[in-house]
């Protein structure tokens, strides 16, 4: 059995550890609510963008929108939505699997592929894939991230659609449910308005002032943007319910080793007085001889 001072070494270091846990517990905890908000505000206005495409894609005038033309799927642009940083249990592994099985399904179906990794974590994965060509990689984003940043993501994708280099773009994800349940998603934001998900909306009767193109340039732009965006503030608020549940079960862990160990060196404290008066009943034994 270990010696006191060793056991007591290592009540001390697992106390240290249990500190940072909580510490990140509940920085993560307070994270998580400010992101859980602005996820949950802005998920009304994002299922009624899904619905307005749907109801837009199925429009006559609209079907030649460069934003709206379907075409068969030769290239496939992935926009995979990881974090900065780890200790988030598994968020990234779930990310990455899912990733992966699309990359698979495209060798499969002998489609090419690009990416735009978002987060850290991402771009280290996606960097280490063989033959893997990628578009971008953003890293260090704010929970809520600004128009220049977001808008530096829509421009790149809508380029790339339009020009005919990628036939559709799909989205990586975790949608926040609540605060112990997240699941992944593929969402596909292009071509605009074919989301089998949702019901379409109600402009079935639009008249487009001043035209139909100038309309669409600038609403469709928005509405692409505002799914992305959405995917984005699940994707933080989905990391930081995560963190806060891995950081709670390992100060949980902690507090349960510790009390191991307490046992642990108390039994050892007690086996060294047992053996000390056995000496001494011992010494006195062969003195009285």
């Amino acid at each position: 059995m270990a010696s006191t001072q060793v056991i007591k070494s290592r009540i001390r270091s697992v106390k240290s550890t249990r500190q940072i846990t909580k510490a990140m517990q509940l920085v993560a905890a307070s994270k998580m609510r400010r992101s859980q908000e602005a996820a949950k505000a802005s998920a009304p206005y994002t299922l009624a963008a899904r619905q307005l495409l749907n109801a837009l894609a199925g429009h006559t005038s609209v079907s030649d929108h460069p934003l709206f033309v379907k075409r068969p799927v030769k290239t496939r642009l992935l926009i995979v939505i990881a974090s900065d940083k780890g200790l988030a249990g598994s968020y990234n592994t779930s990310i990455i699997k899912a990733y992966t099985e699309q990359l698979q399904s495209d060798d499969k179906a002998g489609v090419k592929n690009t990416t735009i990794a978002i987060g850290r974590k991402a771009s280290q994965f996606v960097s280490r894939i063989k033959d893997t060509q990628i578009m971008g990689v953003y890293q260090d984003l704010p929970d809520r991230p600004d128009g220049r940043e977001l808008r530096s993501i829509l421009d790149s994708v809508r380029v790339k659609f339009t020009s005919g280099e990628v036939d559709a773009v799909d989205v990586i994800y975790t949608e926040f449910i609540n605060t112990v349940k997240q699941l992944q998603r593929i969402v596909r934001v292009l071509p605009a308005g074919f989301d089998s998900e949702v019901e379409p909306g109600v402009a079935t009767d639009a008249v487009y002032e001043p035209s139909t193109a100038e309309v669409l340039d600038g609403v469709a732009y928005r509405l692409v943007g505002a799914q992305i965006f959405q995917a984005l503030l699940d994707g933080r608020a989905s990391e930081h319910s995560m963190r806060m549940l891995a950081m709670k079960n390992a100060s949980d862990n902690a507090s349960d080793l510790i009390e191991d160990l307490t046992l642990a060196m108390n039994k050892a404290r007690q086996g060294a007085i047992t053996q000390e008066l056995a000496e001494i009943s011992a010494g006195v034994e062969a003195l009285n001889e």
